[in-house]
């Protein structure tokens, strides 16, 4: 078995401008932030990004990163949307597919098997196939001739997913009470890489958990970055709650360019890394005492 650990920066080096890329999680929940934030302090641009939207998309769009986004939606979960994406959206800054939350997972499905699209129910009689005019349906070649949705596979370059636990060979683990999906992503992308809270011994991911916590397997695995606390500011249940006084402070500086400005300076500069994003957080929490 090969050793698959990295460091962020090692993955974003095999990133592309123009890529499709996956990112896992939901709304403001386990999404690969050290990632993405490695991601923003490269010169990768013109991305098709593919996501349950949360931060990840707003930072990205902020930065002028996206030319098409594929997504459900996009939410802070306590913020109902996601305001750099909100801004983005209003001056026409990408092209977006907007599709069910369904459809989104068996686009997922049949990405990862290889099959160019299944036949869904979602999206039938909804405003999803005006807005979306380049979806086609399909009928049923049984006796019950019921019209779907073809929903097509969304194949990716690279996905990007956190977990709370791996080992160094990709076996990733989930620990809180949902999978989001990411193994779908892993499944469904050429190359994938697993961000986690800590990096142990395979004999310890099913030490004190069951086995079904074993949400990625290393075959669809690339990478493996340990990043403590790389979910920040979104949740990774049990290690951590969503920094909620965190990702207030960032919505709010999101509302205008000048706070905005400094908010990046201070915790986003070109020039840092996650150590000093992380030391910039805990500093900012003090200050706020």
């Amino acid at each position: 078995m090969t050793d698959k650990t990295m460091t962020a920066e090692e993955v974003v080096s095999r990133l592309g401008s123009g890529m499709t890329i996956g990112i896992g999680g939901w709304g403001s929940r386990r999404k690969p932030m050290a990632l993405v934030r490695a991601l923003l302090r490269s010169p990768v641009t013109d991305l098709t990004v593919v996501s349950y939207g949360g931060p990840d998309v707003g930072l990205l769009a902020a930065a002028g990163r996206i030319r098409k986004l594929v997504t459900a939606f996009v939410t802070l979960d306590s913020v109902p949307l996601e305001p750099h994406f909100r801004a983005a959206r209003q001056r026409g800054a990408f092209e977006l597919t907007e599709i069910d939350e369904a459809m989104f997972m068996w686009g997922l499905h049949a990405a990862a098997n290889r099959l160019p699209f299944l036949p869904v129910r979602a999206g039938i009689g909804s405003d999803v196939m005006r807005v979306n005019p380049g979806l086609r349906t399909v009928v049923s070649p049984y006796e019950d001739g019921e019209e779907f949705v073809a929903m097509p596979a969304l194949r990716m370059d690279a996905a990007l997913v956190h977990l709370n636990r791996a080992d160094r060979f990709g076996n990733g683990q989930y620990l809180g009470p949902d999978p989001y999906f990411d193994d779908l992503f892993c499944e469904a992308a050429d190359t994938a890489y697993v961000s986690c809270e800590r990096l142990v011994d395979t004999a310890e991911l099913t030490g004190n958990a069951a086995p079904q916590t074993l949400l990625v397997k290393r075959h669809s695995v690339t990478g493996v970055v340990e990043t403590p606390n790389g979910a920040h500011f979104t949740s990774c249940a049990p290690d951590h709650p969503r920094d909620e006084a965190f990702q207030k402070a960032y919505a709010t500086a999101a509302a205008d360019p000048d706070a905005w400005a400094a908010f990046s300076e201070r915790f986003l500069p070109a020039e840092g890394d996650e150590k000093s994003y992380q030391s910039a957080v805990r500093t900012w929490h003090e200050e706020q005492k």
